[in-house]
């Protein structure tokens, strides 16, 4: 492809060399430069791609993108740019074709919540006919193919990579979370977003290594409603003026106060052993959408979600407001609600008929409270939580997560989760420093499948037991190497192991 071509999108200066180039390929990785490359000079946090220079001009680069001054052979074409990350976008779009154009691409930001909106729109969108790309935190889906994921939001080259296959097998929406850290280095730049989402926002992420201030991390998330033709938000957010702020779409909401354009209202909880779940009655003006003269002035229909808590209410308003630019249909809606899942956020997993069991994501002491209080509301018999600590990540979220499981579970099943390159007894120890500020009772066994079997043979009628941290990961990470070691596995293991005896 012609280097003009790629830039066709693109505010830059031909420092040397002619855009008349022919660019075989994209690369930001200099070990992956072969001949006739184009090569991305990208300022990271650790390192700086400038500095490569020399070594990719040595294996066959013939386009440099640059935001520095660089020094090249005179054969070699450096193009000037003001955000290198900002033009790998602009230009990977170009060297796919543009394919986001062919779809309706929808983007989801928040803190908490992006992954299971993204699911039930996919399962809502699918039901009414509609073929759905997905990219996330757990995974990008391709039809039928699923590729696991490294980042929630990929870097902007796999981002089009993924939109071309998408496009070629007949997508014809792609929904995809869109994070701060995604926003922030441009890896979105370019994508004509039709819907843009906002769950929530709570301060998180906040680092070196990833946001200054609550304050950046907020302008970060605020960027993806410049971009959008329309923003659906929570409308219940404190800081949803803030994430508004200089925004250029058309604004729609929803949340459960009166103000909210798609509320819900009526909840009630649903819970009987082996599930847990909540039903609601939702609501909008139709005026807000295209509407045939014999509408009546209000919609309203009944939901029942098989996910528990308030959390989950939000979520499904988030997909049923996306739907509705989509005419998706409420008896569609109903019934795609009812059976959307999604891997490792609050997952049932049938064990008995006398308590209930999932498995839930949480692994720092935000998300575990969440859910912990969320469970309480169901008032169950006791409230069992099983879990660990990443090993070479901050002991102070062992102590946090201690604590909060010994204030609000009945009973801490301590356990490893990734030690990586620490002993698993040296990360429980520290869970348990945290759990002594509290009177709550706990045990401590080190393997994680046999906390799992005791947790499962010591339950007790009207218990909710829940297996946090590991969620939709597949794998226990022990120096260097990763094990297989899937939870929804290990519990099938545990009960044919059971029947046999």
């Amino acid at each position: 492809m012609k280097l003009e071509q790629l830039l066709e999108q693109l505010e830059y200066v031909c420092v040397q060399g002619t855009t008349d180039t022919e660019v075989r390929n994209l690369v930001n990785d200099s070990r992956k430069v072969e001949e006739g490359s184009l090569f991305f000079c990208i300022k990271g946090a650790v390192t700086d791609g400038h500095q490569y220079v020399p070594d990719v001009v040595a294996k066959g680069a013939k386009v440099l993108v640059v935001q520095d001054e660089v020094e090249a052979p005179a054969d070699v074409t450096v193009i000037r740019v003001a955000d290198t990350r900002y033009a790998m976008a602009l230009i990977s779009a170009a060297y796919f074709g543009y394919p986001a154009n062919e779809m309706r691409i929808i983007g989801v930001t928040g803190t908490k919540g992006k992954t299971t909106t993204t699911y039930m729109v996919k399962s809502i969108l699918e039901s009414a006919g509609y073929k759905v790309g997905l990219i996330g935190t757990i995974e990008a889906v391709i039809g039928e193919e699923r590729i696991p994921a490294h980042n929630t939001t990929p870097e902007s080259y796999t981002i089009q990579e993924y939109f071309r296959r998408m496009a070629d097998a007949g997508c014809q929406v792609v929904v995809m979370e869109v994070s701060s850290q995604g926003l922030m280095l441009e890896r979105t730049a370019g994508i004509p977003f039709e819907i843009g989402i906002f769950t929530n926002i709570e301060p998180d992420h906040i680092g070196p290594a990833e946001h200054a201030s609550f304050e950046d991390y907020l302008e970060c998330k605020s960027r993806l409603f410049k971009q959008c033709k329309y923003g659906i938000l929570n409308a219940d957010d404190e800081h949803l003026e803030a994430i508004l702020k200089g925004h250029t779409c058309e604004v729609e909401t929803f949340g459960l106060s009166g103000k909210a354009g798609v509320r819900a209202e009526n909840m009630k909880l649903v819970s009987r052993p082996g599930y847990l779940g909540i039903a609601y009655t939702v609501s909008w003006k139709n005026a807000a959408v295209e509407k045939s003269s014999d509408e009546d002035d209000t919609t309203r229909f009944d939901v029942e979600i098989d996910i528990p808590g308030k959390f989950s209410v939000y979520n499904s308003l988030t997909a049923i407001a996306i739907c509705r630019h989509f005419k998706v249909g409420i008896e569609d809606i109903c019934k795609a609600l009812k059976t959307a899942k999604v891997k490792g956020r609050v997952e049932l997993i049938k064990v008995s008929d006398e308590f209930t069991l999932m498995i839930d994501y949480a692994h720092n002491a935000m998300a575990l409270e969440s859910l912990l209080e969320t469970l309480r509301e169901y008032h169950p018999h006791r409230l069992v939580c099983v879990f660990g600590c990443g090993g070479n990540r901050s002991k102070l979220r062992r102590y946090e997560m201690g604590e909060v499981s010994g204030r609000l579970a009945d009973l801490t099943v301590i356990t490893s989760d990734n030690p990586r390159f620490e002993e698993p007894e040296a990360i429980i120890e520290d869970i348990v420093t945290g759990m002594n500020k509290t009177d709550g009772k706990y045990i401590k066994i080190t393997d994680r499948k046999e906390a799992i079997a005791w947790a499962i043979h010591h339950g007790e009628p009207g218990d909710i037991i829940v297996l946090a941290g590991k969620g939709h990961e597949d794998y226990q990470e022990i120096r260097g190497v990763q094990y297989p070691m899937d939870e929804r596995v290990l519990i099938r293991e545990i009960l044919e192991e059971d029947e046999k005896k």
